[in-house]
């Protein structure tokens, strides 16, 4: 538990066999996890068997998505007072968490963000076109929507208060990548009290089914600035 608050961890996997053990286990020695979900969606076959000797517990999503897995994450957690999402591919530090949960006591969303140079450990991958792409959309995002500062998109590691999730849950559509975004953006035109946080970037085990592509990310970057562009026309609307 967090400061009387139950607190659980969504890990949406798919190619992350090699090191989903080794980040539940990290949490899991933080002494302040209560619940650990590995939503399994078509993941790679060694993934079941890395997960079985560890605390966490294992479901899985037949609908195919990097959002489709968080959002049966969230259905699977919703008794926890605080859902922490993270990518268990070896690039958060789950020692990160202590970074963001003080932040649930002032807002409902805290999310991080991978784009402070600081905090992008050699071998990331973080080059000049990620990062600056990222910082270009938060940008867009931060203006269209005259909400706090931002400066990633795409950083997957967030803790969400529970009243915060109960707000958000009837906005959500999207399953696929840019999920993560599309949340984001439905707390920012609410106004959902956010905030986001750097956090520690490492060297990925495996390889990203979208950001090892230079043109799946560039596809991604511009879906995401349509996604903008749509919601910030549909607050308008309202």
């Amino acid at each position: 538990m967090w400061h009387g608050k139950t607190l659980a961890v969504v890990l949406p996997t798919y190619n992350e066999a090699g090191s989903i053990a080794e980040c539940i286990m990290a949490f899991h020695d933080l002494g302040i996890v209560d619940d650990i979900v590995v939503v399994n969606n078509n993941a790679h076959p060694d993934t079941s068997p890395a997960v079985a000797p560890t605390v966490a517990r294992e479901v899985f999503e037949a609908t195919q998505g990097y959002g489709a897995a968080i959002r049966r994450g969230f259905r699977e957690t919703a008794t926890a007072d605080l859902v922490c999402v993270c990518e268990p591919d070896a690039t958060f530090h789950p020692d990160d968490i202590l970074k963001l949960l003080p932040f649930t006591a002032d807002v409902d969303l805290v999310l991080g963000s991978r784009t402070v140079q600081t905090f992008i450990l050699s071998g990331a991958n973080m080059g000049f076109f990620l990062r600056w792409g990222n910082w270009a959309v938060a940008k867009l995002t931060e203006t269209l929507f005259n909400t706090v500062y931002l400066s990633d998109v795409g950083c997957t590691f967030r803790v969400i208060t529970r009243s915060g999730l109960d707000r958000l849950t009837p906005e959500f559509n999207g399953n696929g990548s840019s999920f993560g975004f599309e949340m984001m953006l439905h707390a920012a035109r609410l106004r959902v009290p956010l905030v986001q946080v750097p956090v520690k970037y490492l060297p990925r085990v495996g390889e990203s089914s979208v950001t090892g592509d230079r043109v799946k990310t560039f596809r991604l970057g511009m879906a995401m600035i349509g996604l903008c562009l749509r919601e910030r026309f549909r607050r308008n609307r309202r």
